[in-house]
């Protein structure tokens, strides 16, 4: 991926939220001066910091149309639908910015490119059409290298879906790259390979290369790299994506994991009761068994919908029964969460 200066704007109609709109989130929280509008029909005048509690004053526009004064040169689909598919009115935006000279970038399972109109007036218009979920070709198949891999692997986990796996790792990468550490971090999903220009995109492989996947990439890191942070998806108790869950767990087969959870849900995303923290910590110990010993280093809360108090008296409740570093980074910062995975780090 191109890492120069974009002008985006993020495409997200009736899902401009803290979770529905995940992949445009993390453009607005972690590229903040790229992203010059946000298309919402149904959140029109509102903006960034309105909607999210973060990103300034970056606008809400009608449609595309609307966006020509901002000139982007960069239209990204800032959410997944179920199942991956690019509706009528998504479409009729992505034409209208390939007609304005913008790059499309799509992080669906349909595939811009194996469109024969939106090829042919990409080529037309001299724009790239960018689908981050295209899985790798060839496949890889796993070769058990983990057996004999030196550098150190932490997972990111969660007790479900949108419970922050991206943010997590992301945040984690960047803060112990301040501290001069050597970090890898590796995209599963569209979001966390958009941010980091790498990776693979989990949930579209074929569920036998999925470990060979996620080894083949850890192997293309630095010799010298401390620790490689693989960003997670779904939850193993999730009805929907636990298989390309455990498909990631037996391709990371980490020395180390972080959960991910947010206190304020009853049910998941499917609307069944959410899983504990105990139970899905239990349920990665017990898989990670008949291969190797793997632990967690902390547990980070998504606590956006909490009160100060109430988020603070949850870290507190969580850290003293499970004995582990708890936060949310996002909100309170490291806390001993860091120091905690950079002691584990100078024991490996």
């Amino acid at each position: 991926m191109n890492k120069s200066q974009k002008k985006i704007v993020i495409l997200c109609h009736d899902a401009f939220d803290y979770i529905l709109n995940k992949t445009g989130n993390m453009l607005i929280r972690y590229r903040t001066d790229e992203v010059v509008a946000i298309i919402d029909k149904s959140k029109v005048g509102e903006t960034a910091e309105s909607v999210l509690g973060y990103g300034g004053d970056i606008p809400v526009m009608e449609n595309f149309k609307r966006c020509n004064d901002v000139k982007p040169d960069t239209l990204v689909i800032g959410n997944a639908s179920q199942g991956g598919f690019i509706s009528e009115a998504y479409r009729k935006e992505v034409v209208a910015a390939i007609q304005s000279g913008c790059d499309i970038i799509s992080g669906m399972h349909q595939f811009l490119d194996d469109d024969p109109e939106l090829s042919k007036m990409a080529k037309q218009f001299g724009v790239t059409l960018t689908d981050l979920r295209r899985p790798p070709n060839p496949p890889n198949f796993s070769n058990e290298s983990w057996r004999t891999r030196k550098v150190p692997v932490l997972l990111i986990v969660g007790t479900d879906c949108d419970t922050g796996k991206m943010t997590t790792g992301w945040e984690i990468t960047q803060r112990l790259k301040a501290r001069g550490r050597k970090v890898e971090f590796i995209g599963t999903g569209q979001t966390g390979i958009l941010l980091s220009g790498s990776g693979v995109p989990i949930d579209a492989v074929t569920a036998d290369f999925m470990a060979g996947e996620i080894e083949h990439v850890i192997n293309q890191c630095p010799d010298d790299t401390e620790l490689v942070i693989v960003e997670g998806q779904g939850s193993l108790t999730n009805q929907y994506y636990a298989g390309v869950t455990l498909g990631l767990l037996h391709g990371a087969m980490p020395e180390y994991m972080v959960m991910t959870h947010d206190p304020s849900r009853e049910e998941d995303v499917t609307g069944l009761p959410m899983s504990s923290i105990k139970q899905v910590m239990k349920l990665h110990i017990d898989l990670m068994q008949n291969f190797r010993e793997s632990k967690f280093l902390g547990i980070n809360l998504l606590t956006v919908k909490l009160s100060d108090e109430d988020a603070t008296s949850e870290i507190e409740k969580i850290e003293k029964q499970y004995e582990i570093a708890t936060s949310d980074l996002i909100r309170f910062g490291d806390m001993n969460f860091m120091d905690a995975i950079e002691k584990e780090l100078a024991i490996h």
